[in-house]
């Protein structure tokens, strides 16, 4: 397993590039320093959208040296984790509210030779999956309710950061704490108090005209630095 490298991560959203020249798109970031890219893996089923598959996943595997951070917003995640794997995923993040035995989908990711991650929705207790942090590499808490990009910052969420990030304290866990939803250079100097150590932000950076401000910005404020 790859090493995931150290907190703060800016993890940019695809969701949110030019899908018809997304190599040119990841080069211009990754020569900005960025090290993580989230994609977004929706079925229609789990969650009322359609994005990308495996074919695409691998397709950029080839194109960049950057963490692939898949979330699969996806109905029977088992069935998607061996193909996300083999395509070259780094981290698989499945949803707690998508299986009824998390710790054997995380065994699974674990097994396929990726880092395993748990996702909880904005009205999924956080609490929900206390016995699983042991054994996870990352916790995604959605501040955003998963479908849709643009969408505006959920600030209960923050509670379910603070609640991890005393977790992970008390017990020693290693497991990252990761955000993703309305992450702009406000939220993620909230997010950065409350705890969070990896940002998924959109919009935010591949939204905007000048990626370099913006990458520069998004970094200064998941540092803490006004």
């Amino acid at each position: 397993m790859r090493d995931l490298g150290k907190p703060p991560l800016l993890a940019p959203s695809l969701l949110s590039a030019d899908f018809s020249k997304l190599g040119s798109e990841i080069a211009e970031v990754e020569k900005l320093g960025v090290t993580w890219l989230h994609l977004d893996v929706m079925d229609g089923h789990f969650v009322p959208n359609m994005t990308i598959g495996p074919v695409v996943v691998e397709s950029l595997r080839s194109k960049t040296n950057a963490i692939l951070d898949c979330h699969l917003m996806v109905d029977h995640p088992e069935k998607f984790i061996p193909w996300f794997a083999k395509a070259g995923a780094d981290v698989i993040t499945v949803h707690a509210e998508a299986t009824k035995d998390a710790n054997a989908l995380i065994q699974m990711i674990r097994k396929s030779g990726c880092r395993a991650g748990i996702s909880v929705k904005p009205k999924t207790p956080v609490e929900s999956i206390e016995a699983l942090l042991p054994s996870l590499d990352l916790v995604l808490v959605m501040s955003v309710e998963p479908g849709f990009g643009g969408q505006s910052f959920i600030p209960d969420s923050l509670q379910k950061v603070k609640w991890l990030a005393q977790k992970k304290k008390e017990k020693n866990l290693s497991f990252l704490i990761e955000i993703d939803g309305g992450i702009n250079t406000t939220t993620a100097q909230a997010a950065q108090v409350a705890g969070v150590e990896v940002y998924v932000a959109g919009s935010a950076v591949f939204g905007t005209n000048d990626r370099k401000l913006a990458v520069e910005q998004m970094n200064q404020a998941i540092r803490g630095m006004k």
